[in-house]
C-alpha cells in the first residue's frame, strides 16, 4: 500500500505529454492472442492493469516482451489450460480474452474478472454475442467456460442489450475469425473501439462501420501480425487538464487523439468555464481562467450527465465534479453507468466542498468553495485521480491513501504532477487507510 503526500496551493502547468489509451491497449493485448505472429503495441502505457494484462498472457504460454512505451507479443505457442484466476482476478480487461481465445481454440476458460467497484458490471452481453456465435456458454467451478458446439464460431446478426464497451471489443475481436458475416448493432463507438478495430484491420481483419453503432465485419481464415500505435489517451488528457483549470496553471498539450475526441472534451469543459486554444502541436490552456457554470435555456440548474459516445464519458465525471467545486454556480452532476460511482464525494464534503447527493446517480455541486487538506482514500481509479485533483486546490496538506489503485490507470501519476509544478511524493508502506461509511 501506498499513500501520496499532497501540499496543494500550487498551479499545476508546463508541458503535458499524455501516453496511450489504457482502454485501447487492454483489448489490442487480448487481440495478439488472434495469431501466432507477432503483434507490437507502441505507445502502451507503463500501469499497473496492463502489466497484469502481460503476466496473464505470459503464464498462458505466450511471450511478451515491453521496452520502454513498445510491447511485443508472441502468442504461437498459446496454451488452452484455464486462465489464472489470481492473474485475472487483478484486471477487469481479462475478460477480454473469452472472445479471441474461443474464435482461435474453439473453446475458453476463465475466471470472474477483476477491477473497480463502482456497482454492478454485468457480463452477460458477453456471452449473449456468443452464444449468438454458436458457442455454448456456462458457469462451472467458478470459472466461465466457453466452448463452440461446431470447433468454429460462425457469423451472426447481433443486438447488443447495450452499448457495451468491452463487450463490444469481445464480440469483435471473437468475429474476426469466425465464418461468415458478423453484424453488431447498437455497438460501442469510443475512441478505444475504434483503434482496436484499426489494429485487427493492420492484423489482415475485414471490419466495415468503425467509428459507428453498427460494425460490419467478415471472417477471415488467420489474422497476422501487425506493428501499430496506441492513440493518445483522452481521459488521461481530461485528467490533467482539470488539475490545470482547478489550480490556475496553464498546461500545453501535446499528441492529441485523432477524430473528434477533443470536440467532446472542449464542449464538456467550456461547460464549466474552461477554454482553449488549438496549435499545430496540440492545444494551450491559459492559466487563471474565469471559471463560471454556463446555466441552461431560461437559466435553469446546468446538468453534466455522462453516457454512450459521443456523451460524457464516464471516466471523466469525477474528475469533472471536483473542477465544479473550484467553478462559480451550480450543476448537477448526473451518473447514469454506474451505481457507485459517485460515492466518493463523501470525502470532499470532508474536505469543505458544497455538495448534496441526491441519490446513487445523482449530485449537486456548489462553488467555489476553499478545500481544505485531510487524510483520504482512493476507493477506484478515476476516483483516485480526481481526489489528487482535489488535494492539489486544497489549502494544507492531504494524504491519499491506496494509491496503487490510482497506479492501474495513469502511469507515475505523482512524478508527472511534480514536473508540473505539484507538491506529491509518494510514501510507500503506509498505514491502513481511513474508512468513510458508504451512503
Amino acid at each position: 500500500m501506498s499513500t501520496l503526500l499532497i501540499r496543494g496551493g500550487r498551479p499545476v502547468g508546463g508541458f503535458f505529454r499524455p501516453f496511450g489509451n489504457k482502454n485501447a491497449a487492454l483489448p489490442m493485448l487480448a487481440a495478439a492472442t488472434l495469431t501466432a505472429e507477432t503483434v507490437r503495441l507502441e505507445n502502451v502505457p507503463e500501469i499497473v492493469d496492463v502489466e497484469n494484462m502481460l503476466r496473464i498472457l505470459r503464464d498462458a504460454g505466450a511471450t511478451a516482451e515491453r521496452k520502454g512505451h513498445a510491447v511485443e507479443i508472441c502468442a504461437k505457442d498459446l496454451r488452452r489450460a484455464p486462465l489464472s484466476e489470481e492473474l485475472c482476478g487483478k484486471v477487469r480487461g481479462s475478460i477480454l480474452f473469452a472472445g479471441p481465445l474461443a474464435a482461435r481454440f474453439g473453446e475458453a476458460v476463465l475466471p470472474p474478472p477483476g477491477g473497480d467497484v463502482i456497482g454492478r458490471r454485468r457480463l452477460d452481453t458477453h456471452f449473449a454475442g456468443l452464444e449468438a456465435m454458436g458457442a455454448k456458454t456456462f458457469v462451472r467451478d467458478g470459472r466461465y467456460r466457453i466452448r463452440s458446439r461446431r470447433g468454429r464460431l460462425r457469423g451472426a446478426e447481433i443486438l447488443l442489450d447495450e452499448a457495451s464497451v468491452t463487450a463490444t471489443e469481445n464480440l469483435l475481436l471473437a468475429a474476426t475469425l469466425a465464418e461468415g458475416e458478423t453484424v453488431l448493432y447498437n455497438a460501442a463507438c469510443e475512441p478505444h473501439v475504434q483503434d482496436l478495430a484499426r489494429l485487427l484491420v493492420r492484423m489482415g481483419a475485414k471490419i466495415g462501420g468503425i467509428g459507428t453503432n453498427r460494425l460490419v465485419v467478415e471472417g477471415v481464415e488467420r489474422l497476422g501480425g501487425a506493428k501499430h500505435r496506441v492513440e493518445s489517451d483522452h481521459i488521461e488528457i481530461g485528467s490533467f487538464l482539470a488539475a490545470a483549470a482547478a489550480t490556475g496553471g496553464e498546461l500545453e498539450v501535446g499528441d492529441l487523439p485523432g477524430g473528434y475526441t477533443m470536440t467532446i472534451l472542449e464542449r464538456t469543459f467550456a461547460r464549466l468555464g474552461v477554454r482553449w486554444r488549438r496549435t499545430d502541436k496540440g492545444l494551450v490552456m491559459p492559466r487563471r481562467q474565469k471559471l463560471v457554470a454556463s446555466d441552461d435555456m431560461g437559466g435553469v440548474l446546468p446538468k453534466m450527465e455522462d453516457g454512450i459516445w459521443p456523451a460524457v464519458p464516464s471516466d471523466l465525471m469525477s474528475v469533472l465534479l471536483v473542477l465544479a467545486t473550484q467553478v462559480k454556480g451550480g450543476m448537477l452532476f448526473f451518473e447514469k453507468l454506474f451505481e457507485s460511482r459517485m460515492y466518493f464525494v463523501d470525502w470532499l464534503i470532508a474536505m469543505g466542498a458544497d455538495i448534496v447527493q441526491c441519490d446513487p446517480h445523482r449530485v449537486v455541486v456548489r462553488g467555489p468553495r476553499k478545500l481544505h487538506g485531510g487524510k483520504i482514500t482512493s476507493p477506484d481509479i478515476r476516483a483516485g485521480m480526481a481526489l489528487i485533483v482535489a488535494a492539489l486546490c486544497a489549502e494544507g496538506e492531504s494524504r491519499i491513501h491506496r494509491a496503487e489503485i490510482i497506479d492501474r490507470g495513469y502511469e507515475k501519476v505523482d512524478a508527472r504532477l511534480r514536473a508540473l509544478g505539484a507538491d506529491v511524493t509518494r510514501l510507500p508502506d503506509a498505514p491502513a487507510a481511513p474508512q468513510l461509511e458508504m451512503k
